[in-house]
């Protein structure tokens, strides 16, 4: 086809998949071809400090994946480095298109870009079209009776399943369509040309064998043990589908639902109180002492605070981009209970390491870790390294996975007595 042909654009962004794509779908149902984008965006990639992030490596061979399934339809996928408003206003002079669908993201920055793009479309007169594809409910459709957000989790996740019927996890068929996809006959770009290098880390796949769904409830809290799903990377990148997902877990794994739930909590605590951004979702602590010891700090990133779990979780996170979930809890309080260093220093090394980050789910764990989020944990709750130690990794089979140096002269003493750093925490928290 010409430049000169009549197009429907699809926008790809966190719905990495052609199959159950509820945007994609509706684009397809466009009477004349449609163009299928993806834009790395140079707001999000530019902010990025390590030039050999697995997140772009992974989303580099994404495009590939998508590129090569469309073109055994006869199509292709268009891929631009670029500010989304620059990307969309060259397409707009130099093709036909009529409109533009796109699939809802919750995050303020995706809301602020998404009206920026909803206000060029505008001017074209093109319609933007906006879908739900990476939750089961969004915005405000789960709601207390008064009409108000949901602040704690439990009420929530019972009016989520009292909401969700078969019709919440229907199917978008988009394979028979797929032919409808133009090729836009451009080369993806390279890594270099985005400015980054092929990481060494690999993102794995995500594992719902019945063994392990059956297992999730006893085994999810061993690290020793491959007892998680390593979903999570997956739903961040919209590589799964969610509808997909709660239909076969709704069945076989209310503890792995409930998790699901989780994150849409956290989602929606997001969208109507973006503030937890930057801020304590409980403003009294915005009173807090923080002691915010930069050597400390960067003992904490390296992994060599004295304590083998937290230090055995954080060589995990630096060699894997993965931590436990269980020792994600453990390092985050250590962070903000025992060194009180602000919870917020700890969001941002995890955004910058983390395969899996998101930003509504790892802003609601460490607030709830840090206490000063919603329906956290009382600020008197302070793991204790050791107690979670033997209780989780008795024989430290984990721990010895990530920590050579362990029971050598070479490991450090612990960087703060427990007793101490518990005492402190709770004379600084209970001040507030």
């Amino acid at each position: 086809m010409s430049a000169s042909d009549p197009v429907t654009i699809f926008w790809f962004r966190r719905d990495l998949r052609l199959e159950d794509n509820a945007g994609l779908f509706h684009a397809l149902q466009a009477e004349r071809p449609v163009l299928c984008l993806f834009i790395f965006d140079a707001v999000i990639l530019d902010a990025l400090e390590d030039r050999d992030d697995a997140r772009v490596s992974f989303l580099y061979d994404r495009m590939h994946h998508l590129d090569s399934a469309l073109k055994e339809k006869g199509g292709g996928l268009l891929v631009r480095y670029g500010k989304p408003k620059e990307v969309f206003r060259e397409l707009f002079d130099n093709r036909d298109v009529r409109e533009v669908h796109t699939n809802r993201d919750y995050e303020p920055y995706a809301r602020d870009r998404d009206e920026e793009i909803a206000a060029l479309c505008s001017d074209a007169d093109i319609p933007f079209k906006l879908w739900k594809d990476q939750v089961i409910f969004e915005q405000d459709e789960v709601l207390k009776d008064d009409g108000d957000p949901y602040i704690v989790y439990t009420p929530y996740m019972r009016k989520w399943k009292e909401t969700m019927t078969d019709s919440d996890l229907e199917s978008f068929e988009t394979q028979a369509h797929l032919d409808k996809v133009v090729d836009p006959q451009e080369d993806i770009p390279s890594l270099e040309d985005l400015g980054f290098e092929r990481s060494d880390i690999e993102v794995p796949d995500y594992d719902l064998s019945a063994s392990l769904v059956k297992n999730y409830a006893d085994d999810r809290d061993t690290p020793a043990k491959e007892g998680t799903t390593r979903l999570s990377v997956h739903l961040r990148f919209g590589t799964v589908s969610i509808r997909q997902l709660v239909s076969k877990l709704k069945a076989e794994s209310e503890a792995l639902l409930d998790e699901l739930i989780w994150r849409e909590f956290f989602m929606q605590i997001l969208y109507h109180f973006p503030r937890v951004v930057e801020h304590n979702f409980r403003e009294k602590y915005d009173a807090l002492e923080w002691r915010n010891n930069e050597d400390e700090f960067e003992a904490w990133c390296e992994g060599r605070t004295g304590y083998p779990i937290v230090d055995a979780g954080m060589r995990e996170l630096a060699a894997t981009g993965y931590m436990h979930n269980r020792v994600r809890m453990i390092v985050a309080s250590f962070l903000c209970k025992h060194l009180l260093i602000d919870w917020r220093w700890g969001e941002a090394w995890f955004a910058r390491k983390l395969l899996d980050y998101e930003l509504s789910s790892n802003n609601g764990n460490w607030q709830w870790a840090a206490g000063t989020g919603c329906d956290a944990a009382p600020y008197f709750r302070i793991f204790n390294p050791w107690t979670q130690q033997k209780k989780f990794d008795p024989d430290k089979k984990y721990i010895r996975q990530w920590l050579e140096e362990l029971d050598s002269d070479e490991y450090p003493e612990p960087i703060v007595e427990h007793k101490k750093g518990r005492e402190r925490a709770l004379e600084v928290y209970g001040r507030v």
